[in-house]
């Protein structure tokens, strides 16, 4: 039953949750394609460190109610451009890219110049693990450090209040 459960959860997936390594799982945009699921990485796409150059991960997958089903080991390819493997899927991932700066030939080959990673991930014939097996914590993590943050030191107000006197 698990692996129907695998290959159910891949193909209605839009993100997955992605670690390399046993490293922090980071929630990736992926494609589902012919039972695997691709993902793009790289200068102007989304952070993946090390997934191009693992040879295995480990994906999470969630439900229809948005809940963790299913976590599953996957084979990780590198497409490489100019590839019988990158001229079939790498337009496919583009055309489906939202907000992409280009048409999806220009998408493409600003892919194989910048460096960007295409991978597939395969799920490996090792057993996933399911319910009732799931991790019962919720595997949230603190918030990463960023300099994005900015300190406030007063909230702001449009007009003042002044106090009454009597």
């Amino acid at each position: 039953m698990t692996t129907e459960l695998v290959a159910e959860a891949i193909k209605k997936a839009a993100i997955a949750w992605i670690s390399v390594d046993g490293g922090p799982a980071r929630g990736l945009w992926v494609m589902p394609l012919d039972g695997s699921l691709v993902v793009v990485s790289g200068p102007g796409e989304q952070a993946a460190p090390g997934l191009a150059e693992a040879q295995s991960a480990q994906v999470r997958l969630r439900g229809d109610t948005g809940g963790l089903i299913v976590i599953a080991d996957a084979q990780v390819e590198r497409l490489t451009p100019g590839s019988e493997a990158w001229a079939e899927i790498a337009p496919q991932l583009a055309g489906k890219r939202l907000n992409a700066a280009g048409t999806t030939e220009e998408v493409v080959a600003r892919w194989a110049e910048t460096g960007c990673a295409v991978v597939r991930l395969t799920p490996a014939g090792s057993t996933p693990v399911a319910a009732p097996d799931l991790p019962q914590e919720s595997g949230a993590a603190a918030p990463r450090e960023t300099p994005a943050r900015v300190p406030v030191r007063r909230p702001f107000r449009l007009h003042r209040v002044r106090k009454k006197r009597g």
